[in-house]
């Protein structure tokens, strides 16, 4: 992957800007399908502290560069030859990029096509929407091999889908293809062969035109808010609405729309 347009972290990730306000995070190992090694994971939490701190960034879209898979987990070669002190020395800066990705403040989007196992799953899970192809296979089969899923698995997984449905698939390690995970709800939109990546950021591209402060209030609104009872959630929601009720991008949203506009968003 190379482009002028381009940011390369590390040898493994690449930002890409679609326009002014869409970025593609795209994953590029593509000679180990992408497995998260211990420099990997270092590059991806060095694109996503970037991509936080960019106010023009309003959506994002996690891609993957290999043509057979979005991300086949964890660096079990490299693990292999980790004695017990090296994998602990790790777990930080695995753990960093999982987190990375889950608290981009911005609406986020996974683009999957080919195998998404174990913690690539868990990159997809990060996200607030899985776009995926035909060929997308997902699982976390970490318990197969003497592990836990441990980017965030056991508790993405049950808030998407239910807590008896995440225990099966955690407990069997079982893969699942694409129009099973599209019933059971493990992707939200299945598109043609191939299309995963064009779909994903064309569906960011529609998102972007919103207010980004208000998208990322509805954000921070619905993720803190999951799991609260709901008295407690709607407080949490109407704090969210005053952060942007008298902001710019408010101001500029009602003019726009009295004036059969579209919105100039300040974005502050």
């Amino acid at each position: 992957m190379a482009d002028q347009d381009e940011q390369r972290y590390g040898e493994y990730v690449a930002v890409k800007r679609h326009g002014e306000h869409v970025a593609e995070l795209a994953m590029d190992r593509p000679k180990a399908m992408n497995a998260v090694s211990t420099d990997m994971a270092r590059a991806l939490t060095a694109a996503t502290d970037a991509l936080a701190a960019d106010r023009t960034v309003r959506t994002v879209v996690l891609t993957s560069t290999h043509d057979r898979a979005f991300c086949v987990g964890a660096d079990l070669k490299e693990r292999n030859s980790f004695t017990d002190a090296d994998l602990m020395r790790q777990r930080p800066y695995t753990r960093a990029a999982y987190t990375g990705v889950l608290e981009l403040p911005m609406p986020t989007i996974a683009a999957v096509h080919g195998f998404a196992l174990g913690g690539g799953f868990e990159l997809a899970l990060s996200c607030d929407l899985i776009v995926a192809d035909p060929t997308a296979v997902v699982g976390l089969p970490e318990v197969s091999v003497g592990v836990i899923p441990g980017g965030g698995g056991t508790q993405l997984l049950p808030r998407r889908v239910g807590a008896a449905r995440a225990a099966e698939l955690v407990f069997t390690a079982r893969r699942v293809e694409a129009e099973e995970a599209a019933a059971l709800g493990l992707v939200d939109q299945l598109v043609g062969a191939g299309e995963d990546r064009t779909e994903a950021l064309a569906l960011a591209a529609r998102i972007a035109r919103n207010s980004p402060v208000g998208l990322r209030a509805a954000k921070r609104a619905m993720r803190l808010g999951h799991g609260l009872d709901l008295r407690t959630g709607l407080d949490l929601e109407d704090g969210a609405w005053r952060s942007v009720a008298f902001s710019g991008d408010r101001a500029e949203g009602v003019a726009a729309f009295n004036e059969k506009r579209t919105p100039d968003w300040p974005g502050e």
